[in-house]
């Protein structure tokens, strides 16, 4: 795929809604970019530093479908880089950045803390800089379930204030939505936190549990099961979290809100497993280890917020996002079953 920074003309963007996608290379974004193109009168210019946590060519695969869409743009370069991204966008009129880009997973962030706090606090204050110098009103931020930690009182609510963080990058996710907060409150920004909940379909990245989990399946390997297989997860289809940014965008509140985007129904790991096998059409070979530092007993999303403000209703099962993510993963062209 080539690389485009031929960004949308003016003349063009007045008959159009122009929107900014942070990570649009990435899993949700590549989705979103999609989502949005597929609309009349819609540009999108994605961000992504094509970052090496994981293969760099999934993510141009991602992208291959809106390559050539003649109202796409891609700018290869760090969310850090705060003077380049507000020089070369300065001439562009945005509807709203979404924000998607950042270091993600629970267990790497222990190691390398540093990293995750460099791009996804300081990522997110370079971006909040570059909504400000252009004028960009609305600005909807990619936050997680991990922001929660170990609260037991589920399910979990965007008015709790008692966040229990534990680990590095959930508490980097708080601090994205505290400077949100303050920029919402200093400059009048539409800073929107939509709080993510195991997100999983077709292009997820390969370090997620259900990707892994597939891969170890189909070659005959163990499954490592962390603790009983009590643990639970609501996961949340990506065709779900999509339609909850497009929601999001929608909305016309003011000021700083935080948003539950989840399917509300969280299932064990014991349930996931025996679900994807029948999806596979497999059976899993198990290896059990102790719990691992970082990961929380449950995730578990109230919707009623959500719900009432964006009009938000999760509609895929897990049953049938699973067998959507199976045909996809099985259609991948290195991989014979």
């Amino acid at each position: 795929m080539r690389k485009r920074t031929d960004l949308i003309g003016l003349k063009s963007q007045k008959t159009m809604k122009h929107f900014l996608i942070t990570g649009g290379a990435g899993f949700i974004g590549s989705h979103l970019a999609e989502r949005l193109l597929s609309m009349p009168d819609t540009a999108v210019t994605v961000i992504d530093n094509f970052d090496d946590f994981y293969s760099s060519s999934q993510k141009h695969a991602n992208l291959q479908t809106i390559s050539e869409h003649p109202h796409f743009s891609l700018i290869e370069a760090p969310i850090t880089h705060q003077n380049y991204l507000t020089k070369i966008l300065r001439n562009q009129h945005f509807e709203a950045i979404i924000h998607l880009a950042a270091k993600a997973g629970v267990r790497n962030s222990i190691d390398s803390t540093k990293e995750y706090y460099d791009t996804n606090v300081m990522g997110t204050l370079a971006l909040l800089e570059v909504t400000r110098s252009l004028s960009i009103r609305k600005f909807i931020y990619a936050s997680s379930s991990s922001v929660y930690g170990e609260n037991p009182n589920v399910p979990w609510r965007e008015t709790d204030t008692d966040l229990q963080p534990i680990s590095p990058y959930a508490s980097s996710k708080i601090s994205g939505e505290m400077l949100g907060r303050t920029y919402a409150h200093l400059h009048g920004i539409q800073f929107l936190a939509l709080r993510f909940f195991t997100v999983y379909g077709s292009r997820q990245r390969p370090d997620l549990a259900i990707h892994k989990f597939a891969d170890l399946i189909l070659n005959g390997q163990p499954i490592v099961l962390y603790g009983d297989g009590s643990t639970r997860r609501d996961y949340t289809h990506i065709s779900d979290i999509i339609t909850g940014i497009e929601q999001a965008l929608q909305y016309q509140g003011a000021g700083f809100e935080a948003f539950n985007i989840a399917s509300g129904k969280p299932v064990t790991l014991q349930k996931l497993v025996s679900s994807l096998e029948v999806a596979l059409g497999r059976e899993a070979i198990f290896v059990h280890r102790e719990e691992q530092p970082g990961d929380v007993f449950q995730t578990y999303a109230d919707l009623s917020k959500s719900q009432q403000l964006l009009g938000y209703q999760p509609t895929v099962s897990l049953e049938e996002g699973l067998r959507e993510f199976v045909q996809w993963k099985t259609a991948l062209p290195h991989l014979t079953l």
